[in-house]
């Protein structure tokens, strides 16, 4: 059996290349997904992360959940050279196998959107579209989990606890990274490429 690592470097890989819906598995790839969420973007320009001993608790503390990678991608979408958002996708595993989703947030840091990318669990573990929309307009909060203001998912108990902890760590990147003066130009630096709106 691959390991849980190559599980998500294949799925990584998988959302880079695969053009459109491929798959039972794998419903949209990476730029696409992004180009989708920013329309109006003149560009989408990814710059990674590579979390410190320190910044990494910080985020396993806010997220209410452990990191499967010191790795972390922040999208920026500008226009006009104002930013309209960012978009974080977050990989992990479920329960054997591993999901993706997008997490949308407007320049404030509140959820826009969320979107499943893709999914190798069995299909009745996925949640339903219109589950993810308790995200919307969320912030990071003592309420944002299961129990609180989210509810689970009766029968994919596992996959609706994985999906709030994946949209609580992209907020916890977005609060450590984005949400203070100090740090909130570094996603908006060219990185080595960018993502023209409505490119592949």
């Amino acid at each position: 059996m691959l390991s849980r690592r190559l599980h998500l470097a294949l799925l990584t890989l998988a959302l880079s290349l695969v053009p459109a819906a491929g798959s039972a598995e794998v419903f949209a790839a990476k730029n696409e997904a992004l180009a989708e969420a920013f329309p109006g973007a003149d560009s989408i320009r990814p710059h990674t992360l590579v979390l410190d001993d320190a910044k990494a608790a910080v985020i396993e503390r806010r997220s209410q959940g452990a990191l499967e990678s010191r790795l972390a991608t922040i999208h920026t979408a500008t226009r006009d050279g104002a930013v309209i958002g960012y978009a974080i996708i977050d990989v992990h595993t479920v329960r054997t196998f591993p999901e993706a989703f997008l997490v949308v947030l407007d320049p404030e840091g509140r959820v826009r959107d969320t979107r499943i990318l893709a999914f190798y669990e069995p299909p009745e573990y996925m949640p339903p579209a219109h589950w993810l929309d308790q995200f919307d307009d969320r912030k990071l909060d003592a309420e944002l989990r299961l129990g609180g203001e989210i509810h689970g998912i009766s029968g994919a108990t596992l996959s609706s606890r994985a999906l709030t902890t994946g949209v609580r760590r992209a907020l916890a990147l977005y609060e450590t990274f984005l949400a203070t003066p100090a740090v909130a130009a570094a996603p908006q630096a060219p990185p080595a490429g960018h993502i023209a709106a409505g490119g592949q």
